[in-house]
């Protein structure tokens, strides 16, 4: 397993996972602050820049032109497959003014799923990944934690949840209805499932002051 850390220039609510030596660390654009603020060196930065300016004395930049089709997010995760990475910690990617920016990392987790790579986009004592055609277990770290899944695509079939307050069996899930928001995890472990199609599932995390 080769690990990716991308930090990027929306919210950021603290470490879940920190770096170590080995892993591959991206800062896009002014996801570089959250660098310094945790005093984490990048291994690049890339980005075009629109929301700080590039540091003088930083040795490992990419720029990006303005006009282009990958968010700076997504270059940096595009650069983390190139180093055969296969799990990405996405941090920065959610909250901040920018819901677009929320929904295209949210997008970004299909992509990295669909070329064998998982990430985990973290917003406020919650996470989010994605998964297609497959299932994945769920360990409850919260009393009554949240869980929500959303199709990622036309319809998701098959869909199973075990192990929470609202069981489902053999359902479909569509874009159009959000039937699988606002679920809560009740075992200790749970598990959800989709026989064909797409989900962005998220699910509760502790206070980072109560680990």
């Amino acid at each position: 397993m080769k690990r990716c850390f991308v930090f990027a220039a929306g919210s950021f609510y603290g470490l879940r996972e920190r770096p170590v030596p080995g892993d591959f660390i991206v800062a896009a654009d002014g996801g570089y602050r959250i660098c310094l603020g945790e005093n984490i060196t990048p291994d690049l930065l890339l980005g075009d820049f629109d929301s700080m300016e590039a540091p003088a004395d930083f040795g490992h930049i990419r720029r990006l032109p303005v006009e282009k089709d990958d968010t700076d997010t997504m270059a940096a995760l595009k650069a983390g497959l190139e180093l055969s990475c296969d799990t990405f910690y996405i941090y920065g990617g959610t909250g901040g003014k920018r819901l677009d920016h929320t929904l295209a990392n949210l997008q970004s987790l299909l992509f990295l799923r669909r070329r064998g790579a998982r990430g985990f986009l973290y917003g406020e004592d919650f996470v989010w990944t994605a998964l297609e055609n497959e299932a994945l277990t769920v360990q409850k770290t919260v009393e009554w934690g949240l869980f929500s899944a959303f199709c990622l695509g036309d319809r998701a079939e098959g869909v199973d949840e075990e192990g929470f307050q609202y069981p489902l069996k053999d359902a479909v899930l569509t874009p159009d209805f959000p039937l699988g928001v606002s679920n809560h995890i009740l075992e200790p472990k749970a598990r959800i499932a989709v026989r064909k199609g797409a989900l962005a599932v998220g699910w509760e995390l502790p206070p980072l002051d109560s680990i």
